[in-house]
């Protein structure tokens, strides 16, 4: 599934989510940090397992910017992105940006994501100035080329254009609740 190419300029929507590590976040909360990447990500999707480790890395690489990761998925039907289970990955992989956990799945709703992961860049204004993939191979990353992602955080740091073309996200589709 790919992610929806959300408009150009739409700003962040507020949430207040729990955290893995027991705190409340709020899009507030991260109000020091010039550029907030929303990550709308999960445990069991193979596609964020395969590209965990390259958005702990860029957290760890890109000074002034924070990832924050949201598990929308229902986690009855799906326990695996249960948040026990998300402090355990958190854990045991050593994810260095929060990791919030969407039960009512309003968020995921609120900012149109559709797939895991799906990526929303928003600069100090927090308007959405990328949305798209990480790079362009998700599976392979020693074959990776372009780091789509990495390229527009890093034209956003350096106060220039984020290239037009922007690719969009492709993933696991979000597990929505049944009505």
């Amino acid at each position: 599934m790919h992610s929806t190419m959300v408009p150009l300029g739409t700003p962040a929507a507020g949430f207040q989510l729990p955290g893995v590590d027991g705190k409340k976040y709020s899009l507030e909360s991260f109000s020091d940090k010039n550029i907030l990447v929303v990550i709308f990500m999960c445990n069991h999707c193979p596609y964020v397992k395969a590209v965990l480790q390259r958005l702990i890395d860029l957290q760890t690489e890109t000074e002034g910017v924070q990832l924050v990761g949201i598990n929308s998925n229902d986690a009855k039907r799906y326990p695996d992105d249960s948040l026990e289970n998300m402090q355990k990955v958190t854990r045991g992989k050593g994810i260095n940006f929060p990791y919030l956990f969407d039960a009512s799945q309003e968020t995921a709703k609120a900012y149109d994501a559709v797939c895991t992961p799906d990526i929303y860049v928003y600069g100090p204004e927090r308007k959405l100035l990328y949305r798209g993939r990480i790079d362009d191979n998700w599976e392979h990353e020693e074959k990776v080329t372009q780091r789509n992602l990495k390229e527009a955080l890093d034209c956003i740091v350096a106060g220039k254009e984020v290239p037009g073309e922007q690719i969009p996200a492709m993933g696991c589709s979000i597990k929505w609740k049944e009505n």
